[in-house]
């Protein structure tokens, strides 16, 4: 039997849970057919699920048609939850894209689109809703082959001349072998979709199943199952705890077979191995490759995270743009701090932090539906009731020129100067860290702590302390004591060699700063785009009109503009179109800051008074150790580069 895991994922409304429970009806997984606005839906078990009528996190259940045996993971829809989203897509064998024929092509939709591009995903698209009124499936799929991939095709069996004529153009050797033949074979058609060569479109009303069963037919037919690995490897897609407080590591095995009681890492052994079909779960002595499960036992895992021979895999496409401080009201600091840290866990995106100067708890949050959530959380699963701030805009810092940094500390009976070369990275590449260095300068123990220490610290920037980010670090040289030398004075200069590179280039002009920026698209009245356009320029921000559109009676405008100015218009824009206007909002990721002079005045950091991320180091005088300036410190090395 064939075994699939497929990921359901949508915009939000656009019908992605009733098509789970329509598919899992259909399999017989389950006797009654769900409903979202019932409260009853397999796959969205949680309390805030039901009240909200949306999916937080991520579910699994299973239901077997035929010869296909398919492992669905459903998905959230909202903006908001679309870190949890990512997190799924590495695990997938497909994804199920889910748009509804009333809405069409949303924001959200194409965030979804990009991160399935990104993780190189293939997809089956299935148009939701057709028999509503205004729905316009023909149009859906003109905009998805405009916007998305002229290869995104309708499936309708059997396949007709038109549509393996336009499967065979999707690649070279196939046209010319359908051109000699006049024939493609199923085996090539399989091939092109498991290659995104070929995006397979089906559409129905899933609420009602119309369309249900050819969909299901098509994925029967047209899907291939992943080769695995004989060694055991699987990939961490997620963490979540149960109603009796017990972690959960969430894993889909991409090789060999996981076992109870296996030392999964040093340490830690997988004690109880479930399988879940929506809340209810069978417990399992081993998790065969290509299945999914939740393990009990571990405490040290997190999203991406690979298992075995299986590496980790960066998840950064989705970020935090927002930053609330919580307003404890006579709430337990530690208390509400901890479960803060088990919310982290399950979402690292969070990023919650205890600032000391100001006894404050902060976290960083995508949107605001997502503080909502929190809140609802803390007072349903711990008792805590928290308000936050009115929120600040999570800027960063970067580069824009090469500077080696210097750091020395020697202290009595301590020694270690490391040397590092600071370069702009890729945009949108955060901090990658690397070694050039001879073992025969360094030793490989000596490089091992330094390269620890890049890893283990959150780098700030020296214009207002935000985050350091598309940089390149590089270790080019440095100089140990066998004699006084111990881990933490590698620690130290290498601390001290970021920050004092970071210093040079403030000096002379090199350091930038990074603000969030939303790509949007407003659709209003044509009475209205003067008063828009004027709006987006008075928020430093780019349009476009959008002269194809169709319809006359809306014009369609979409640019870029900074969060910080964007983020409260919607609300602007229904009342001056009396709630006729759409706007569509998604982060497009980290821009140059569009107003950095008065942000950094406003700041009032100063890098040199910052004793947590000092640029200063520590050189060593008839006995004693003394303070240099950052300044001096590459006249007073002991190592030339």
């Amino acid at each position: 039997m064939k075994r699939i895991v497929a990921g359901i994922i949508a915009h939000v409304d656009a019908g992605k849970t009733t098509l789970s429970e329509a598919l899992l009806y259909r399999g017989g997984t389950q006797r009654q057919f769900g409903r979202v606005d019932n409260g009853d839906s397999f796959l969205d078990p949680d309390t805030l699920e039901k009240q909200r009528g949306i999916t937080i996190s991520s579910h699994q259940a299973s239901v077997t048609y035929n010869d296909l045996a398919l492992t669905l993971l459903d998905t959230p829809g909202h903006v908001d939850f679309a870190g949890q989203t990512e997190q799924v897509l590495p695990v997938l064998d497909y994804a199920i894209l889910v748009i509804s024929a009333t809405d069409g092509i949303q924001g959200s939709t194409r965030t979804l689109w990009r991160l399935l591009k990104k993780y190189q995903v293939p997809t089956f698209i299935f148009i939701n809703k057709t028999d509503v009124v205004g729905a316009n499936p023909l149009k859906v799929i003109q905009a998805l082959q405009s916007e998305f991939s002229s290869a995104c095709l309708p499936f309708t069996e059997p396949l007709t001349t038109d549509t393996l004529e336009n499967i065979a153009m999707a690649d070279d050797n196939v046209l010319n072998s359908y051109l000699d033949s006049g024939n493609l074979k199923d085996k090539t058609i399989r091939q092109l979709i498991a290659e995104r060569k070929i995006f397979p479109i089906y559409s129905g009303t899933a609420l009602k199943l119309t369309g249900i069963d050819d969909f299901i037919a098509g994925l029967s037919k047209w899907t291939i199952e992943a080769p695995f690995s004989p060694n055991f490897q699987a990939r961490v897609f997620k963490i979540s705890h149960d109603n009796k407080g017990e972690r959960l590591t969430w894993i889909r095995v991409l090789g060999g077979t996981l076992k109870a009681k296996a030392e999964i890492l040093p340490g830690e052994k997988a004690n109880q191995l479930r399988v879940y079909n929506g809340a209810k779960f069978t417990v399992q002595q081993t998790i065969p490759a290509g299945d999914v499960g939740a393990i009990t036992g571990l405490t040290s895992t997190f999203p991406g995270q690979g298992l075995g021979k299986a590496r980790d895999q960066p998840l950064n496409e989705i970020q935090p743009v927002l930053s609330y401080a919580v307003k404890l009201n006579g709430v337990d600091p530690h208390k509400c701090l901890s479960a803060l840290r088990e919310l982290e866990d399950e979402e690292p995106h969070l990023n919650v932090q205890w600032s000391d100067p100001l006894q404050e708890i902060h976290l960083q949050i995508i949107g605001e539906v997502q503080l909502e959530i929190i809140q609802q959380l803390l007072r349903q699963r711990y008792g805590i009731n928290i308000e936050f701030n009115q929120g600040n805009i999570l800027y960063k810092e970067t580069i824009t020129s090469k500077v080696i940094g210097i750091g020395h500390f020697e202290p009595l009976r301590h020694y270690a100067e490391v040397h590092l070369l600071l370069e702009p990275g890729k945009s949108g590449g955060g901090i990658k860290f690397a070694s050039d260095c001879s073992v025969d300068i360094l030793s490989h123990n000596w490089q091992e702590q330094i390269m620890t220490s890049l890893h283990n610290k959150e780098h700030r920037g020296v214009l207002i302390g935000a985050p350091l980010t598309d940089t390149k670090i590089t270790l080019i040289n440095g100089r140990g004591s066998i004699v006084h030398s111990v881990g933490g004075d590698f620690r130290e200069a290498t601390y001290r060699a970021v920050r004092q590179g970071l210093m040079m280039l403030k000096q002379t002009g090199q350091c930038k700063l990074l603000e969030p920026w939303y790509h949007f698209r407003l659709t209003i009245d044509p009475k209205h785009v003067g008063r828009a356009i004027n709006d987006i320029q008075q928020m430093a921000g780019t349009f476009k009109l959008n002269s194809d559109n169709s319809n006359s009676s809306t014009t369609v405008i979409t640019g870029t503009a900074p969060v910080t100015e964007m983020r409260k218009y919607a609300q602007i824009v229904r009342a001056y179109t009396h709630g006729q206007g759409q706007l569509e909002l998604t982060v497009m990721g980290y821009q140059e800051c569009h107003n950095a002079k008065e942000i950094i005045a406003n700041a009032h950091y100063n890098p040199t008074a910052d004793l947590a991320n000092t640029p200063d180091s520590v050189f060593c005088s008839h006995g004693a150790g003394y303070p240099v300036n950052w300044e001096q410190v590459p006249s007073k090395a002991h190592v030339l580069d």
